[in-house]
């Protein structure tokens, strides 16, 4: 099954390039005869629904998300003294002058761009906006090197490939020169002399334009009865493991994402009358239908269902598409080791957020007057619920739990661990490149996991021993300091007890004398014994821990003759 979920989203990309492909080509096309008002808006209706605007947002997950890192690895270096996150932000607030332009904004050329392109005079742009970010260099993690080669151009592609997450707008806001000033076109006149004499506009020829291929946009419609309004949206295509719809409803407002394999369709709504704060959703995968179920705050016939909001009937690429938040309630913290946490985050009551193995969200606060993100990785209440019968479809629960360590000096957990009961901050859909479909038919898991980095593992294994039915071996290798620091070390141990399909391997780095386990850190002698192929099995190596033994462990299992397809690197 999973097999064929591949190609049908195989299939998908494939037919949205046709269309992307056809709309260009009919915006090329319309533009050589329509006059220059036309052609202009022609041309934005056509291409907009082949890429968004290069025009800032608060983008950043996705394809290359940082859940998951090339076979190159990322680059991170080691800062001096007084140039952490915490010291940028000081020296932002400080009132310098970071732009060199005394506070104003000014319009930037390609031309004027290009000559900002040295160590101390650097400009770059990402998403239309151009920033100075000279006074950075410092304290970028990824080192000078690296803003270097955005250094003088558009730098948005290659902060997508590295880091698309990071919020650049909040911490570079005092370092914005201006925006990108917008190119003209070039007026094409597609009027012959004889009709231009005549003043007549051309007819263009149909035959000209590429054979029209199947639109792959989804649409939607919605009916009412006496006490309910329902939309239904029709996807064109069947909903695999990888569709996930997202509802929420705030204010009035009716947002209805439904994610599909890498593209993402969104409505976007206020809607024309008030309704109670209860959502429903109900999937029917085989004809690709979801159907979304709100409820009237009084009885009464609907003569519209509302006006439309930003990104209203879009159909995007995920990474493409603006990172969405909603407010989240702290529920519950519960000690899983001394310094990490189980903290259980309520979804707001008309939220409907299905929750993927795999993914992570994005937790957004508000740290010392700047916007701070971070992604976590959710996991269960417990390694094995019991009774899993009882439990709702697996991720549509109100409740998100995340198992996050506590660094003191940190920037991000301190204020999440300060936060009391009641207390909210803001968390995102779920993201990441993870796929369930290279699971198809495996024989044998494999997962190397160093501290927070075995919450993406958690789920996993959950979901291996439940759903995959040709499994003969979980296997995990948890790597830690000391034993104190094991994360659900008596779940893990119960669950190889019971379960003779998995095996847990612990690794402790700093171990007491009576330690019984395994000693010492990654490397090769260590995975060639744990990392076995046999005859007629087929594997799938998962990694997961700080960049540095993410790294490691990828060239090792690389080394070991595992192909690219049959390993996936989350980045913790």
């Amino acid at each position: 099954m999973l097999e064929d979920e591949k190609e049908e989203e195989e299939e998908e990309e494939e037919e949205f390039e046709r269309w992307s492909e056809y709309l260009s080509a009919a915006a090329d096309f319309f533009s050589s005869f329509v006059p220059d008002f036309l052609r202009g808006w022609s041309c934005r209706s056509c291409r907009r629904a082949v890429e968004m605007l290069n025009v800032p947002s608060q983008a950043f997950p996705a394809a290359a998300s940082q859940q998951r890192v090339s076979p190159a690895g990322r680059n991170k270096v080691a800062l001096k003294p007084g140039r952490s996150l915490m010291d940028w932000i000081r020296v932002t607030k400080s009132g310098r002058d970071l732009t060199g332009l005394k506070g104003r904004l000014i319009e930037v050329t390609e031309e004027e761009l290009r000559k900002h392109n040295t160590r101390d005079d650097c400009w770059t742009c990402i998403r239309g906006m151009v920033y100075n970010v000279s006074p950075y260099m410092e304290f970028h993690p990824g080192g000078e090197d690296e803003l270097m080669k955005a250094a003088g151009v558009d730098g948005t592609d290659l902060f997508d490939q590295v880091h698309r997450w990071v919020n650049y707008e909040s911490i570079l806001k005092e370092c914005l020169v201006g925006r990108m000033a917008v190119k003209g076109s070039t007026v094409i006149n597609g009027l012959s002399p004889a009709s231009s004499a005549k003043g007549l506009e051309p007819t263009p020829s149909a035959s000209l334009l590429p054979p029209l291929p199947k639109d792959p946009h989804p649409r939607f419609d919605w009916f009412q009865t006496d006490s309910t309004v329902n939309i239904v949206v029709y996807t064109k295509r069947k909903i695999t493991n990888s569709g996930i719809t997202v509802v929420d409803l705030v204010g009035g407002a009716l947002r209805v994402e439904v994610i599909l394999g890498k593209m993402s369709y969104v409505l976007h709504l206020q809607l024309s009358h008030e309704v109670q704060e209860l959502v429903s959703v109900l999937t029917s995968c085989a004809v690709g239908k979801v159907q979304v179920c709100v409820h009237k705050a009084s009885s009464g016939k609907w003569a519209e269902l509302g006006q439309p909001l930003e990104s209203h009937d879009s159909f995007l690429r995920r990474k493409n598409r603006v990172v969405f938040y909603r407010e989240c309630v702290l529920k519950s913290r519960t000690e899983v080791t001394h310094d990490t946490s189980l903290f259980c985050f309520k979804l707001p009551p008309a939220t409907h957020m299905q929750m993927p193995v795999g993914k992570h969200v994005y937790l957004k606060a508000l740290v010392q007057g700047s916007e701070v993100v971070k992604p976590y990785t959710p996991v269960e209440r417990t390694l094995m619920p019991e009774l899993p019968e009882s439990k709702p479809v697996e991720g549509s629960s109100n409740e998100v739990f995340l198992m996050v360590k506590v660094y003191p000096n940190g920037v991000f957990t301190p204020h999440l661990n300060s936060l009391n009961i009641g207390d909210s901050l803001l968390m995102s859909s779920p993201e990441g490149s993870f796929s369930l479909r290279p699971l198809h038919d495996i024989t044998h898991l494999y997962l190397l996991a160093a501290g927070t980095g075995f919450t993406p593992m958690a789920r996993l294994i959950k979901f291996a021993l439940q759903n995959l039915g040709t499994l003969r071996k979980v296997r995990l290798m948890f790597f830690n300091r000391q034993e104190k620091d094991i994360l659900w070390h008596f779940d893990l141990d119960r669950l190889a007890a019971q379960e003779e399909r998995f095996e847990v391997d612990y690794v402790l780095s700093e171990p007491s004398d009576d330690w019984p386990g395994r000693r010492g850190q990654i490397e090769a002698s260590l995975l060639s014994d744990f990392l076995t192929k046999q005859e007629e099995s087929k594997c799938f190596v998962c990694i997961c821990g700080p960049t540095a033994f993410t790294e490691l462990a990828l060239r090792l299992v690389q080394q070991m003759g595992y192909l690219n397809e049959e390993v996936h690197a989350f980045q913790g």
